[in-house]
């Protein structure tokens, strides 16, 4: 199976992204050759762009509004008291840590002026180049220690909100149950019918030759299922699509 996301708030469309973002930087962060490096680095230069001012305490608000909805649950029978205790203590040392962020998101990458340097050159096409940049061009040369190191100091303030992402989206994701869903010719549609979602997920088995293009408001939701045309113009299926349909919601 292959599960399309598509957010349906502007807050958890910033976690998503911010999601993709540490997860491309950690993967280049932790490979051994400078066009890697290079790599995390423009992943790190993103993420300080998506970081809004605002979202430490969106992520404590969040995290402590979870923490008073689970708390509950450690009388209930029927819930894995390790299991619990587990989730509570990672929202708890996460709250904690955010809390001990000081100053605004990324500030301690915007007072290295070099890094700035380089991330104002990394927007123009070509701009890193070796004669353009030498000061870069050597840092690459580095060792890839010296170099994974100074990655993991400059991305170090923004691991708590990593931790406070991945807790969030896990629990978004997990609250819903798939359900089975067809698609004649392609298309499908779903009144919402006042139900509250802020994720759909969509399931759809790898060997079908297509994938979903989503479109959602508060009434309604719209999928269909394209196929690429190789060079033409991608082009709706008109076969019947059977897929697994989840509505998430926090």
């Amino acid at each position: 199976m292959i599960t399309y996301e598509y957010p349906l708030n502007e807050r958890v469309r910033i976690l998503m992204r911010m999601e993709d973002l540490f997860a491309k930087f950690y993967h280049f962060a932790e490979q051994p050759e400078a066009l890697d490096h290079h790599a995390a680095l423009l992943s790190l230069f993103e993420i300080l762009e998506v970081a809004r001012g605002d979202l430490k305490s969106d992520l404590i608000q969040e995290l402590e509004r979870q923490k008073h909805t689970l708390e509950p649950l450690r009388n209930n029978p029927s819930v894995k008291s390790e299991a619990l205790e587990e989730v509570l203590r990672n929202i708890i040392r996460t709250i904690t840590q955010l809390q001990g962020l000081s100053g605004k998101i990324g500030q301690h990458l915007r007072d290295n002026e070099w890094v700035m340097s380089i991330k104002q050159r990394a927007c123009i096409p070509g701009g890193v180049c070796e004669f353009d940049v030498p000061s870069y061009h050597y840092w690459l040369s580095l060792g890839p220690e010296i170099r994974r190191n100074n990655l993991r100091e400059w991305m170090a303030p923004f691991d708590p909100l990593n931790s406070a992402i991945e807790i969030i989206l896990k629990i978004l994701r997990d609250s819903g149950q798939p359900t089975l869903q067809v698609a004649p010719k392609g298309a499908y549609q779903q009144m919402v019918s006042g139900r509250v979602a802020q994720m759909l997920r969509v399931g759809l088995d790898e060997s079908l030759p297509c994938f979903p293009e989503i479109s959602a408001n508060k009434y309604a939701i719209n999928i269909r299922f394209t196929a690429l045309g190789g060079a033409a113009r991608p082009k709706v299926c008109d076969t019947q699509v059977e897929f697994d349909l989840t509505l998430c919601c926090l």
